[in-house]
């Protein structure tokens, strides 16, 4: 191995933002030790096949060769148009929808997107597509106070402090033991 490779394996082993590849750029390191492929394999918990495929990959194609490639599949069947209608959705009150309920979830949502689009993805699929799209899901928090009277408020918690006072006099500071 150059100089210049082992220098860009070592960078890829301390700087690269992908895990897998600075895993794999440690393996050809190992390797470049002197370090058997069975060897490095149980110590990175791989099989040895792997081992020789991360090898392989890094001398046809470098550095980028350890990234993980994209993986093929059936295609989403969340279109532009639907992420579109998602986004809208979220950014509106289900009230403006004729809805009488005050907060979206990710059930209700699914709903009405598949009633508007036609179109019905799986919890699991929804809840990725909103992650992908950096929505989370956040519990209301309920805040009463707007119902209830200050004066009596204030009142009341200047009686618990008069009531806190009241309790650490009468508290006798020779035994230990409390009530």
């Amino acid at each position: 191995m150059k100089s210049k490779e082992l220098a860009g394996i070592e960078k890829a082993m301390r700087q690269d933002k992908r895990a897998e590849v600075r895993q794999r750029a440690t393996v050809i390191r190992l390797l470049h030790l002197g370090h058997k492929p069975e060897a490095v394999a149980e110590q990175q918990l791989v099989s040895v096949p792997t081992i020789y495929n991360w090898h392989r990959l890094w001398r046809e194609q470098g550095i980028e060769g350890l990234a993980n490639k994209p993986k093929t599949g059936r295609p989403s069947k969340a279109t532009d148009a639907y992420c579109r209608k998602l986004e809208e959705l979220l950014e509106k009150e289900p009230s403006a929808f004729g809805y009488r309920f005050a907060i979206w979830t990710s059930d209700r949502l699914r709903a009405h997107l598949e009633k508007v689009t036609g179109i019905l993805l799986s919890e699991g699929r929804f809840r990725a597509l909103l992650k992908k799209r950096g929505y989370r899901y956040r519990r209301p928090k309920h805040d009463l106070s707007h119902l209830q009277d200050q004066k009596a408020k204030k009142k009341a918690e200047k009686l618990l402090d008069e009531m806190k006072k009241r309790a650490s006099e009468t508290i006798s500071s020779s035994s230990l033991w409390t009530k």
